[in-house]
Order: C-alpha cells, then sequence, then structure tokens
C-alpha cells in the first residue's frame, strides 16, 4: 500500500462505501481509483520514487482485472470482448511504464480510461437501475 496518509485514508473510506454501493456504482468507483492510481504513479515517476511508482502500477493492474473480471461475456457480446481486450492492452502498457518509467505510457492509460468511464457515466439511469445491470455485472 502507498505510504501516503491521505492516499490510505481515501482507500479506506472508498472501500467502505463499495460495501453498500451498486454494481453500477462499483464499476464506477474502480474506474476512478484506477484514475486516482495513474496520478499517483505519474508523480512517483516524475519524482524518481521506484518503489512507490511499482506498489501503484501493480495496484492499478489489480483494479484493471477486477474490471476485467467482472465482464459477462454471455451478455456483454462485443462489448465485453472489446473491452476485454482494452483491458488487456492498459495492463500491457501499465507493465512498460513501471519497467520503462514510462510517464507517456501512463498517460495513454488514463486517457484510455477516460474515455471509458464517460461512456459509463453518461448511462441513463433506467439501465443503471435495471436489474440485468446487477446481473451481468458480478460481483467485485
Amino acid at each position: 500500500m502507498v505510504k501516503n496518509p491521505a492516499i490510505n485514508s481515501y482507500r479506506q473510506a472508498a472501500s467502505s462505501e463499495a460495501m453498500y454501493a451498486t454494481p453500477y456504482r462499483l464499476v464506477q468507483m474502480l474506474m476512478s481509483g484506477a484514475l486516482d492510481g495513474i496520478a499517483n504513479a505519474r508523480g512517483s515517476t516524475i519524482r524518481l520514487e521506484h518503489e512507490a511508482r511499482h506498489n501503484e502500477i501493480n495496484w492499478i493492474i489489480s483494479v484493471i482485472d477486477a474490471l476485467r473480471g467482472a465482464l459477462d461475456f454471455e451478455q456483454g457480446g462485443e462489448i465485453a470482448n472489446n473491452l476485454d481486450m482494452l483491458y488487456d492492452y492498459i495492463n500491457r502498457r501499465l507493465y512498460t511504464a513501471d519497467v520503462e518509467q514510462n510517464v507517456e505510457a501512463l498517460d495513454e492509460v488514463a486517457s484510455l480510461l477516460k474515455e471509458i468511464k464517460v461512456a459509463w457515466d453518461a448511462m441513463p439511469e433506467a439501465i443503471q437501475n435495471a436489474s440485468n445491470i446487477r446481473d451481468s455485472v458480478k460481483t467485485i
């Protein structure tokens, strides 16, 4: 875990919220957390804080893996398959960012995640609350 007490407090509060969140909200939280993590990893890379960068990127990869694990390929069809491939690409770019201390790779990942999050956040409320989204988003 990151040694910054403010970040750790934020993550603990988010963890508490996750216990009561809808599946839709959980995905939002994961995406926001990943974007926050990328910003932290970017800062650690610039400051040459190797251990902090490595730990942060590993945490982001675990978040992306949770998002991948929540995909429902039966109901999601082509969209789920495309997201799976995109999440795989994102993880590979995160490994590159870690090994090569590559800020541009982190920026690319942030841009990709922002696009996904904007689309997710724009989902109509009726769909957010529909029972099929509760069934199709597995417990994370």
